[in-house]
């Protein structure tokens, strides 16, 4: 005889529940959208696609969109959840509804839909500053980094039907090539550019154009006049793009400095060659502790043709020495037993071991891509490319509400771990929904781990003013 160890209790399962909402986190991100404008921002360049006796907001629609991929959703059908709702989320439009909302957006419309994200953000920020919270400082090798940090690159996703637009990439499959503008600082999606798969990865015109639709989406307050710093990998090492951005800052009235992944050409190993041993510096870890085995140098006065060859003046090479581990192959760059990466900026100031950890800490947003995909950039819904243009903006968008509930409304573990995190603990908490008092409750279970620090998000996001300015 085997005895029974189970402990769970014995449950009959009915279809007849009432009240029960099992989304009650989400409706923390529709709220937010709400406060920050973003629903009447683009109900407003989208007025115009409103059909006559349509129940539904062509912006209110987009909007339930974006909080259903922060929600987790990965296709326009997963608008049930929200629809199924009522007494959580309102009227949401149904999946056709959704789709006619999405086909009738044509290039101007994608370029008022930008434009809505900004003022949506600048009203976010000044939600999160009248709530008493100043905007995070990026951090590398243990100190803050002055001002803004936008990270730039792009990521390929996989596609598994003929779809426009799509192409074979470098890698064998086949899909698209998305490049996309990260803000360090907050974690917020600023812009996208969806390209083919086979796009190249260095394109300088394609680096040009998504550089500057993010600088669009800094509020006015932080665009001028705050130290922005730009930050690539190798694939950004053009002349045109580095011109570009030297040209902001020239031209532009932008405190601009960039830090991208240089080439290691021959020129760049014989300048590695003939550095004397004492030109070697320690590297430095995350935390400012040294980095075991790792040095830093500057090669910029072993390569005297940088300005002749047209790179913008000012412009430092710094390179990284370092150890592979233990059964890593070396590459034909690599230079006794060490693995080398080098970088350029135009930061003309601060030591080399700190600059080179601040351009290392660019490998975070390896972390935002991939939490990325699972808020809506792994997959598109459409043949037509356009309207996987706009459901691009809109995964940006899921990214936001969610930078902006962490970086406004909670605290703690909440504020800092990733979306499948946060939907776990927070937003796919069931709750209650209940009528007394002349009012509508949401009752959270007694027991939930996490309850108090919903609650007080709720009640934070309630007590929040109006911003003065909009």
């Amino acid at each position: 005889m085997v005895q029974a160890t189970t402990t769970r209790p014995a449950l009959r399962v009915t279809t007849d529940g009432r009240g029960v909402a099992s989304r009650a986190g989400t409706r923390l991100l529709a709220d937010l959208a709400d406060a920050a404008g973003l629903s009447a921002a683009l109900a407003e360049v989208l007025t115009g696609l409103r059909q006559r006796r349509s129940l539904h907001d062509p912006g209110r629609v987009l909007t339930d969109l974006a909080v259903m991929l922060a929600d987790g959703g990965e296709a326009i059908s997963d608008l049930a959840v929200l629809r199924d709702q009522p007494t959580l989320f309102g009227s949401v439009a149904s999946t056709a509804t959704a789709w006619r909302v999405l086909d009738a957006v044509d290039t101007t419309t994608l370029h008022a839909l930008r434009a809505a994200r900004a003022r949506a953000r600048e009203r976010a920020w000044l939600l999160r500053a009248e709530g008493g919270r100043p905007l995070p400082a990026s951090r590398a090798g243990g100190r803050d980094v002055a001002g803004l940090v936008l990270d730039v690159d792009a990521t390929l996703v996989e596609v598994h039907s003929e779809k426009e637009d799509a192409a074979a990439h470098f890698k064998g499959g086949y899909g698209y090539h998305p490049l996309l503008v990260w803000l360090d600082n907050t974690g917020e999606a600023l812009a996208g550019l969806l390209r083919p798969g086979n796009a190249g990865a260095n394109t300088a015109a394609d680096h040009i154009t998504v550089t500057d639709a993010a600088v669009a989406q800094i509020p006015d307050s932080h665009r001028y006049g705050t130290p922005i710093l730009i930050r690539a990998d190798g694939a950004g090492c053009s002349r045109a793009w580095l011109a570009h951005l030297r040209g902001l800052r020239d031209h532009g009235g932008l405190d601009l400095r960039f830090s991208v992944g240089f080439t290691m050409t021959g020129q760049v190993q014989q300048a590695i060659l003939d550095l004397p041993a004492r030109a070697w510096t320690p590297a430095v870890e995350t935390d400012g502790s040294v980095r075991a085995g790792a040095d830093v140098a500057e090669l910029t006065g072993l390569l005297p043709e940088l300005a002749a060859a047209g790179w913008p003046d000012g412009m430092r090479v710094i390179v990284r020495r370092e150890r592979p581990h233990p059964g890593a192959q070396l590459r034909f760059s690599d230079i006794d037993g060490y693995r080398f990466q080098a970088f350029a900026t135009d930061t003309p100031v601060r030591q080399l071991s700190w600059l080179e950890a601040r351009h290392r800490a660019h490998a975070r947003v390896e972390d935002r891509i991939r939490t990325a995909k699972d808020t809506g950039l792994g997959r598109f819904p459409s043949r037509h490319a356009a309207i996987n243009a706009v459901w691009l903006q809109l995964a940006l968008t899921a990214c936001d509400l969610i930078a902006w509930a962490q970086t406004t409304l909670l605290e703690g573990d909440l504020a800092a771990c990733e979306p499948k995190t946060l939907r776990y603990r927070l937003l796919h908490v069931a709750a209650r929904i209940t009528h007394g008092q002349r009012r509508r409750w949401l009752q959270i279970a007694d027991n939930w781990p996490w309850r108090h620090q919903l609650a007080a998000a709720f009640a934070r996001l309630a007590a929040l003013p109006t911003p003065l300015r909009i």
